[in-house]
């Protein structure tokens, strides 16, 4: 498979952007002929979750519905419509002996993939390597093997070159392993999924890995904070969808409004039967909160539970962020734009908002279509990752002869 990929890679280099784009509107074309097929495949996946005793939470991730599939259909035909970064001149300059140099972005060229649970991101990922030039292998969760099968026999069906999009078709431990040591057959590898599987992929990889392991997401209410938004965005980053990445995690609430602003934030979070966890000074006020341990300031709930810290000052806020927050995404509530300035200067997270929702790390909120995932690295790509994530660059010299002295 990882030769095969090469040599796909190397047919996607040759394709114009309006050929790439064609295939990629008959992918789309493709899932909604197949919804009955998709649905049979996903109804078996999700027979299998339930009889091994899957969380709710899991179990959502898994389904599919025909609104999900037109999502995911609608997210192919979005990637199309979306510039190509292939090609595009970063920069360009003449030397004094007359070479010309572009910098000149690329693709990558094969992607290893290994996921977990949501079949949506056979389809994400297949589409957003494949617009970028990418040939790819993906690697599905076992819970999701019938989904995920269906999904990329109907992507394969679009008349794109030959092995430019490989899924696993099994699941054991052994293919995460044999993927992460392919450095000779795969450039990058991008685990999606919870952190014992990145953490395995790290320690075995043998090419670069962009991955992030954790959503530890904070929300700052600043003693400036016009506190009716700070619940609304509280309530909208925990609730919304509570088993995702960009979740709030932690609420951290300046001590000059926490005694009038947490009993408002507390109602709202209940009446979405949200458990609350404090520090001692947060109990005093809320005396039926559970006690929040050393633990629940670093722990990914994923779930329906909120860890509320009341500190001093916004250094207080950020060192309890940059200690604690897994470089995610993390947001100040506040009308003072310094304040906000310096929280955004001073957190070192992928993603730093002021006055809005974490929910919105995301690379469709961010305009990029259907994201490969969220990076917390540093290198090369940070946050939700696009289409110019998937892409390296080269260096294009001409002349007419130079030779160096």
């Amino acid at each position: 498979m990882g030769r095969q990929a090469r040599a796909a890679a190397y047919k996607l280099a040759q394709l114009s952007s309006d050929e790439k784009n064609a295939i990629l509107r008959e992918m789309a074309a493709a899932i909604r002929q197949r919804v009955p097929e998709l649905l049979a495949a996903n109804a078996k996946d999700l027979q299998a979750g339930r009889a091994k005793g899957l969380s709710n939470a899991m179990l959502d991730r898994l389904m599919l519905d025909e609104k999900r599939i037109e999502a995911m259909a609608a997210g192919i035909d979005q990637v199309a419509t979306l510039p190509d970064p292939v090609g595009q001149v970063l920069d360009s300059w003449t030397r004094p002996n007359g070479i010309r140099i572009e910098q000149v972005r690329v693709p990558i060229g094969t992607i290893g993939i290994i996921y977990e649970s949501r079949p949506n991101v056979t389809a994400d990922a297949a589409v957003l390597c494949f617009k970028t030039g990418n040939a790819t292998i993906l690697r599905g969760g076992s819970e999701a093997l019938h989904s995920n099968v269906a999904i990329a026999d109907a992507l394969a069906a679009a008349g794109a070159p030959e092995h430019a999009v490989q899924l696993i078709p099994f699941t054991d431990r052994e293919s995460v392993a044999v993927l992460a040591g392919m450095d000779k057959w795969l450039d990058l590898i991008i685990p999606r999924g919870g952190k014992g599987l990145i953490e395995t992929v790290v320690s075995l990889a043998r090419m670069p890995v962009i991955k992030h392991y954790d959503g530890i997401c904070h929300l700052f209410a600043d003693a400036a904070a016009d506190q009716e938004m700070a619940v609304t965005l509280t309530v909208n980053s925990k609730t919304h969808k509570c088993g995702v990445c960009n979740a709030l995690e932690t609420l951290l609430v300046h001590r000059d409004i926490a005694a009038e602003f947490i009993p408002k934030a507390a109602a709202a979070l209940r009446a979405k039967n949200v458990e609350l966890r404090g520090c001692e000074r947060t109990r005093a006020i809320l005396a039926d909160a559970i006690p929040a341990t050393e633990e629940d300031w670093s722990t990914e709930y994923l779930d329906l539970v909120l860890s509320i810290k009341i500190v001093d000052s916004l250094e207080d806020a950020v060192s309890h962020i940059n200690q604690y927050g897994s470089h995610h995404t993390d947001v100040i509530v506040t009308r003072d734009e310094v304040t906000a300035e310096r929280f955004l200067r001073e957190v070192d997270s992928a993603c730093v908002f002021h006055n809005v929702s974490t929910r919105f790390a995301d690379g469709g909120e961010f305009g990029f279509g259907a994201e490969i995932g969220i990076s917390t690295d540093k290198l090369h790509a940070r946050g939700p990752m696009g289409l110019r994530e998937l892409t390296s660059y080269q260096y294009r010299v001409r002349g007419n002869g130079q030779v160096r002295g």
